[in-house]
Parts: C-alpha cells; sequence; structure tokens
C-alpha cells in the first residue's frame, strides 16, 4: 500500500492507495487563502504542515505504517517558502502561484530577457513562476534578508518544504525545478546566468533529483520515493506514456500538457515547456497551457448567492443555451497564450432577458472555450495530431462542461474511473523509486469511466468569445 500527499492551492489530502493503485481512503483538509492586498495571495506554510501530518496520521490511525511502502508527494507548483535551516522556522508566509504582486517587475525583465529566459527554461516571464517571489522576498522581507547574511536561508516549492520538514534532506524534483525560472530545461541544473539575473544564492535552493527517487524515511517511518509537481502527477497517472498523449486537470485552474517526447519545443505562441517527468536516464517534456481560474469561477458564481451548487449550475447549464453571455474568467489575469497579468473578468452580452441558465451556461463555456485555444495550439506546434483528451479534477465531473468540451474541440473526451490521476502519479512513481514496479507494468491499471463524442456546432460563439477575451485584456494597467 502507498500513500500520496497532494498539497493543493485550497486543501491538503491524504491518499492511502492498494498496490493496483486503486484508493482505499482519504483524508482532506482545508487551510485559509491570505489576500494581505489586491491581487497578492498566500498561505501560511505551518498550516500547511499541520493539513499534511493531520490528514497522514488519520491515514495511519486506521492501519499500521509498516504496512506503507512509501509515500509520494504531489503538490502546487511556483508557490515559494523561505525557512531557516537552523532554527527550522518559517521566514515569511508561502507566496503562492495565483500571487500577482510581482506584475510590474515581470513585465520589466519580459522586455529585457524575454527571449533569453524562454530560451533556457521554456517559460514564458510572469510573475506566476517561482523566482520573481524569492527575489521579492529577498528585497522586502527582514528575516529573509537576516537569514541571507547568516547562510541559513532555504527556498523552495511546496514539495521542497514537505520533504525538508519529512526527511531533513533538502530535495526537489526536476518538474517542480522546471517551474522556477532558475532551472535550464536541457542542462538539467539550476542555471548561473539566471541565478544572477534574479539574485538567487544557489546554496539556498534545493538539490535536484529524479521524480522517483528514494529521498529517505520519513518521521512515520515510511520513505519518501515519489516527489512530482501536480499537473505533471496527473500527466504521469494518467499513463500518458506516449508521444502526443494529452491530458487536461480541471481544479482551481484548468492545466493542458501534452507528452511531446525526449526533446523539448519552445513555443512561438506562449505556450510553456516543462519537465513532464525523469526518471533515470528516461527524460520526458511536455508543453503546457494553463487557464488561471475554472474551479474558481464556479465558487465565485456560488458565493454570490447566484447558484446555491455546481449540481444547480449544471443543470441549468444543460437547460439553456448562452442568450448572447459571454465570460472571461480572468479573475487573476490570462494565462496562456495571453499572458497577461493585467487582464480581469469579463461578462459581457447581458440584457434584460438574461437569466441565470444563460451565465451558467456561458461560464461552462469559458472554461471549455479556454481549453480549446490551448489544444488547437498545442496541436500547431507539436506538429502531432491530437485525437482524444483525458481530463481529471473536480470539475471534470461536469457531464455538461465534457460535452461541449468535446464538441468545440471536436474530440473525445475520456474521463477515468479514478480520478485522483494527480496523487495516482505520485504514488506509482514513489513504487518506482523503490523498485517495486516498472512503469511498463502501469498501463494494466487504466481504466475510463465514460467517453464522450459531441458534435453541437459552437464555432460561432467560439468567434464571440474571443472577442470578449481581447476587450478583457490590460484592464487594470
Amino acid at each position: 500500500m502507498y500513500i500520496g500527499v497532494d498539497q493543493g492551492t485550497t486543501s491538503t489530502r491524504a491518499i492511502l492507495f492498494d498496490d493496483s493503485f486503486k484508493v482505499v481512503k482519504v483524508s482532506r483538509r482545508k487551510f485559509h487563502q491570505i489576500y494581505p492586498r489586491e491581487g497578492w495571495v498566500e498561505h501560511d506554510p505551518e498550516e500547511i504542515w499541520e493539513t499534511v501530518t493531520a490528514t497522514v496520521e488519520e491515514i495511519l490511525s486506521n492501519i499500521s505504517a509498516r504496512k506503507i511502502k512509501a509515500i509520494g508527494i504531489t503538490n502546487q507548483r511556483e508557490t515559494v517558502v523561505a525557512w531557516d535551516s537552523k532554527t527550522g522556522k518559517v521566514l515569511y508566509n508561502a507566496i503562492v502561484w495565483q500571487c500577482r504582486r510581482t506584475a510590474e517587475r515581470s513585465e520589466q525583465l519580459r522586455r529585457d530577457y524575454g527571449d533569453v529566459i524562454l530560451r533556457k527554461t521554456g517559460l514564458v516571464m510572469d510573475p506566476y513562476f517561482s523566482a520573481t517571489k524569492m527575489e521579492w522576498m529577498l528585497r522586502n522581507v527582514e528575516p529573509v534578508k537576516k537569514a541571507k547574511e547568516m547562510g541559513t536561508l532555504r527556498f523552495g516549492t511546496i514539495d521542497s518544504f514537505l520533504a525538508w520538514r519529512m526527511t531533513g534532506k533538502h530535495v526537489t524534483d526536476h518538474t517542480n525545478a522546471s517551474r522556477t525560472l532558475l532551472y535550464n530545461i536541457e542542462t538539467m541544473s539550476w542555471d548561473e546566468e539566471l541565478l544572477e539575473l534574479f539574485k538567487i544564492p544557489k546554496w539556498t535552493l534545493p538539490q535536484i533529483v529524479d521524480s522517483a527517487h528514494l529521498v529517505g524515511n520519513t518521521r512515520w517511518g515510511i520513505p519518501l520515493s515519489g516527489m512530482v509537481g501536480d499537473q505533471q502527477g496527473a500527466l504521469f497517472g494518467q499513463l500518458a506514456f506516449d508521444t502526443g498523449d494529452v491530458k487536461i486537470t480541471m481544479g482551481t485552474g484548468s492545466f493542458v500538457l501534452m507528452n511531446i517526447g525526449r526533446k523539448p519545443i519552445f513555443s512561438k505562441n506562449g505556450l510553456l515547456t516543462t519537465v513532464g517527468w525523469k526518471i533515470k536516464n528516461e527524460i520526458v517534456y511536455a508543453l503546457e497551457g494553463s487557464v488561471f481560474i475554472t474551479g474558481a469561477l464556479i465558487d465565485w458564481l456560488i458565493s454570490l448567492g447566484m447558484f446555491e451548487s455546481p449540481q444547480e449550475l449544471n443543470h441549468l447549464a444543460t437547460e439553456n443555451e448562452n442568450g448572447g453571455v459571454y465570460i472571461v474568467p480572468a479573475l487573476a489575469g490570462l494565462g496562456a497564450p495571453h499572458w497577461d497579468p493585467y487582464a480581469r473578468g469579463l461578462v459581457i452580452g447581458l440584457t434584460r432577458k438574461t437569466s441565470r441558465g444563460n451565465i451558467a451556461r456561458a461560464a461552462l463555456e469559458s472554461i471549455a472555450f479556454s481549453i480549446k485555444e490551448l489544444v488547437d495550439l498545442m496541436q500547431e506546434e507539436s506538429r502531432k495530431k491530437v485525437k482524444t483528451l483525458r481530463v481529471d479534477g473536480g470539475v471534470s465531473k461536469s457531464d455538461i462542461l465534457l460535452r461541449i468540451l468535446s464538441s468545440i474541440t471536436s474530440r473525445a473526451i475520456e474521463r477515468p474511473s479514478n480520478m485522483e490521476t494527480t496523487s495516482t502519479g505520485a504514488v506509482m512513481l514513489s513504487a518506482m523509486g523503490i523498485d517495486e514496479v516498472k512503469k511498463s507494468e502501469l498501463l494494466r491499471f487504466r481504466e475510463v469511466e465514460k467517453r464522450f463524442q459531441e458534435a453541437e456546432n459552437l464555432e460561432g460563439d467560439y468567434k464571440k468569445w474571443r472577442e470578449a477575451v481581447k476587450r478583457s485584456k490590460g484592464w487594470s494597467r
């Protein structure tokens, strides 16, 4: 049996898997979202750690730790923690991937160094990524400055922070390192030129290890042997092992990843190149596009009192058309391929006849249209035909959304029986990290719960929606 620790943006889950990688038990804890200013998003790392220990120990309350072969960590990426290696104390709240506080700095860097950064990292210069968050802490947080002077400062993404708390080792894996803007995607190491650009001392950063790698024993006596960023974890958990395979995770945001094989492809249209996984001599790269707001849009509409639940929204969307209403879900700016941190959410086309049903349908269409934009670009840039889209995440439970997505992309959509694909990827990697299973043996565990193949003509609506996207750009500049 295995435990997957899924440390997400709004909650932490520990999931117990059997030896066939089926879910046995789930423990979940939410934690607070901190918004010090408009556009700023933080988490309390100590609260995150408390949710990790609480969920793991709830799992272990009914089963002996001796029966658990390994732990795998999967995590919200780009979010950064700073701590002191001597005292063990966290030095500032974690700055979350959604945080826009470094938008102006990122814009300047994009103008001056954008091409160099893209060539080295495969990433677009944006406040989404980790480096400017670290730079901001070094410039603005006194305890971070003092720890640097004392030589005790440690930076890490969430996986690194949890691994340190669990094992005392300061490590990260290649998938998380590739999201920092400090990692050279071809040399597969921290890049000296980028470290100098952001003024990040190399000694503050973790050692980079394989995604399947025995890190050490945890405080529970269970080996930690798998580490992977959440979206790459889902790519692996969906068993997207062939070049051209695409998975879409629909959670707080939507994240589209395509397996592009063993050589990176650098996008000309705002897609990201990232490490899919590294296991011994195997390196797999992926093209990635991110829609920052997906489930968060539904949560926001419910918080306004417009709908009582996701189920009501889905029902109304099934029974209605959009009535000429279009939504741009840019509540935290626009991600790929636009990369506009100044864009803001937009609802357009309202009339006195507009109903809640129209808005429900427009909300789900905005998610599907955002994903279509990315899938089309991936096929164009990779020159590989995408036949099927593999979906997961809480929002993918919506049948009407998947029917809309199938129609607008003209592709089959497959939803797996096991929706915990992110944690599944992490525990599969942890099993490989202790040589319990080979990658080729994992394919037999794939099961599809439902397949969607729809053909409703939505091209006119998609065209109108893209016009709305143009109007949302640069709004808060």
